[in-house]
């Protein structure tokens, strides 16, 4: 499958109630080739406004964290869990991920990024494991067939409880350690 085709599919996709009420399916955003994919869980208003994962205050947080620390444009993918917005901007239901996972994995596909970092914990969940809790798993290293994946806090949690921005700093400030680690 090509960008174009998987775009296409998202565009149309009614796999789950949340395409009834979208606006704009949410893909994703950055470089197609990065060797970093960040995966949140899915789109809020602002992104389903948009079209693009992100934008809004939680994503401006995320782009200012990854600038500060060095993270060029070219370095990342954004993508979600689900490509619609949940309503009222709740988690994703099991059944909704589950019907846009396929996608995901599309992109996973076509990027082959070396490092996968899980944005909360819906994307930690789907991403990880079913058993994974944000609070356990966050700054820890899974390696699987050659991808590295981890886990921070959600930036929109971080809107909430200022006291989790050190954490998510940490753990931003390790992946890019691993970036330089992987291109030795």
């Amino acid at each position: 499958m090509t960008w174009d085709e998987l775009n296409a599919l998202c565009r149309s996709c009614t796999r789950c109630g949340l395409s009834a009420t979208r606006k704009n399916a949410v893909i994703g955003r950055g470089n197609m080739n990065a060797p970093v994919l960040f995966v949140g869980e899915g789109p809020g208003a602002q992104e389903d406004e948009q079209g693009l994962p992100f934008v809004g205050q939680a994503g401006k947080l995320l782009d200012t964290a990854l600038e500060a620390l060095d993270f060029r444009p070219d370095m990342y993918y954004i993508a979600n869990v689900v490509k619609c917005r949940p309503p009222q901007n709740r988690n994703p239901l099991p059944d909704e991920a589950g019907a846009c996972i396929p996608f995901l994995r599309e992109q996973f596909r076509l990027i082959r990024p070396k490092i996968v970092v899980c944005l909360g914990s819906v994307a930690s969940v789907n991403l990880i494991g079913p058993d994974a809790k944000i609070t356990a798993v966050r700054g820890k290293w899974l390696e699987r067939k050659g991808t590295y994946f981890t886990a921070t806090y959600h930036p929109a949690a971080l809107l909430r409880d200022e006291s989790k921005k050190i954490f998510m700093w940490r753990d931003l400030k390790a992946v890019r350690e691993k970036i330089d680690e992987i291109a030795e």
